[in-house]
């Protein structure tokens, strides 16, 4: 897949934002009263496209589900009253011809309904002849193979202007975040699709609004292209995800402190850095291939004297000393151990 960066007018006034996507709004659509007070105050922080739910999917029946297509009128009034561009989520194609019979600017896709096939391929196939940007939320699961069907699935309708956002994984244990970043995930989408817009949506992945900004400026550090960040005029009041949404006058005193990086260093700059990098790189592999090696020899060896190949108090002896050597020498420890579960896993294969 081919992909040209997805261009959204920005009229940002914080001269740090100018180069950056940036969408803003409530969590969800409540009132006609309170879209049109928060969109007021966005549009004076000089943001320009605004985001609210409409359709809310979730995870237990019950809660406030969204207020549905009457909250559409309240957003025409955004575009028409305050002359922002206007962003909803569908989850099914019943939800975008609604969306799209009221003339909003921008679709996305959310991580549930991304993460099924069946799903995304319904609202693709509605999407056939519409000439609309489309983000598409990371699955909720963290599947790199998921989240790409879903965007070959779009662009396969004939949408050109296709985005992502990436709003975190879910995870069993509890974490300092509300969904983990897993970052990785992001960075390999955008090394498989180099010209893939990839816009981060902190709020999710937070939970916390006091989380937000830290993690803003983490995504902006790896270059992606804008941000998507929930901001509500009364966030202790919000029918829905309260703990993560910002003020507009938060988000203004967020905006004005993050960072932009310069994108292309000079060569010169770390020429030095590189070469050493690539040296202790092939040190790397070559020890790798030596140990390989080995086990392929020890597998040998226990074939012929009839010994299982998994010998799990020896690897539990491996992986402890490496950790042990490794953290005191100022590497993480859960990193030592990713990497001593791949390198396990590749030695049993050799020894089968």
């Amino acid at each position: 897949m081919d992909f040209k960066p997805l261009h959204i007018e920005n009229r940002c006034q914080f001269l740090v934002c100018k180069s950056k996507i940036i969408i803003a709004g409530p969590c969800s659509a409540e009132s006609e009263e309170q879209v049109m007070l928060t969109a007021r105050k966005l549009r004076d922080l000089g943001i320009c496209m605004f985001r609210a739910g409409i359709w809310k999917p979730r995870t237990n029946p019950g809660g406030f589900e969204g207020v549905g297509e009457q909250g559409l009128p309240w957003l025409q009034r955004v575009q028409k009253e305050l002359g922002m561009q206007v962003c909803v989520e569908v989850g099914n194609a019943n939800h975008l011809e609604k969306a799209l019979k009221s003339g909003v600017d921008m679709i996305w896709i959310g991580a549930r309904t991304s993460t099924s096939p069946f799903a995304t391929q319904e609202i693709a196939e509605a999407l056939r002849g519409v000439d609309i940007p489309v983000l598409v939320k990371n699955p909720i699961n963290a599947d790199l193979g998921l989240w790409m069907g879903a965007l070959e699935r779009i662009s396969r309708s004939g949408v050109t202007r296709l985005g992502t956002i990436h709003r975190g994984f879910s995870a069993y244990e509890k974490t300092l975040y509300r969904y983990p970043p897993q970052w990785q995930l992001p960075i390999e989408l955008r090394r498989r699709l180099p010209g893939i817009t990839i816009i981060c949506d902190p709020s999710h992945i937070s939970g916390r609004r006091k989380l937000v900004p830290a993690v803003s400026q983490h995504a902006l550090d790896l270059g992606f292209d804008g941000l998507m960040i929930e901001s509500h005029c009364c966030p202790e009041k919000a029918l829905t995800d309260a703990s993560q949404q910002l003020t507009p006058d938060e988000l203004s005193i967020m905006l004005s402190q993050l960072i932009l990086r310069d994108e292309v260093p000079s060569e010169d700059l770390f020429a030095g850095y590189r070469e050493h990098i690539d040296r202790c790189d092939a040190t790397i592999v070559k020890a790798l291939a030596e140990r390989m090696q080995v086990s392929r020899q020890m597998g040998e060896l226990k074939r012929k004297n009839n010994i299982l190949v998994l010998q799990s108090a020896r690897y539990e002896e491996v992986v402890s000393a490496a950790v042990a050597e490794g953290t005191a020498k100022g590497l993480s420890a859960d990193f030592l151990r990713k990497l001593f579960e791949l390198i396990h896993a590749e030695s049993i294969d050799q020894q089968l």
